[in-house]
């Protein structure tokens, strides 16, 4: 059941940590965080604030959450592992059910992504309307600067956890 704004605005710190806390990838900080800019007007302002609390936070912490997010169709897939909302967002574009071929390419793919940066191949899947252009992003970035990457990888977890958000919080 989606939470008011309003009510998520009147909590207390932990509460509201503990309600948004999944919405960032294994990240409550950043809830936690975005809770002192209270109260949000809209839902762009709370997921701004949530946002502005990751790009203030320190390297570590911002490869912290990059590294918190699992590969797509990684080991955590194949055990079972994904939260929820991850599981749901790999599903919509069947990278829980891939075939032979295709899990060969996206392995691959994953693999010299992490040799290359040290963390998972972050992609908004709700951005791509199929499997092919998710992978073809995933080998395009590969060839891609450290720098950047990092950049990249913040950005499409903004659109991550917009979308979560959306699905979470009602005005």
């Amino acid at each position: 059941m989606p939470l008011a704004l309003a009510r998520l605005n009147a909590m207390p710190q932990q509460e509201f940590r503990a309600a948004l806390g999944d919405v960032f990838e294994h990240s409550p900080w950043v809830a936690e965080r975005a809770w002192a800019q209270r109260p949000f007007a809209s839902i762009d302002d709370l997921h701004a604030a949530m946002l502005a609390a990751v790009r203030t936070a320190g390297t570590d912490e911002q490869l912290g959450l990059i590294r918190a997010h699992p590969e797509l169709a990684g080991r955590e897939a194949a055990a079972g592992t994904l939260t929820a909302d991850s599981t749901s967002e790999q599903g919509r574009l069947g990278f829980t059910a891939l075939s032979r071929a295709e899990m060969e390419r996206v392995a691959h793919a994953n693999r010299a992504y992490r040799e290359r940066f040290g963390f998972p191949c972050i992609v908004a899947l709700r951005l791509h309307g199929t499997r092919e252009s998710v992978i073809a992003e995933m080998e395009r970035r590969a060839g891609s600067d450290p720098t950047a990457e990092i950049a990249a990888a913040l950005e499409q977890i903004g659109h991550i956890t917009r979308g979560r958000l959306d699905k979470l919080v009602t005005s």
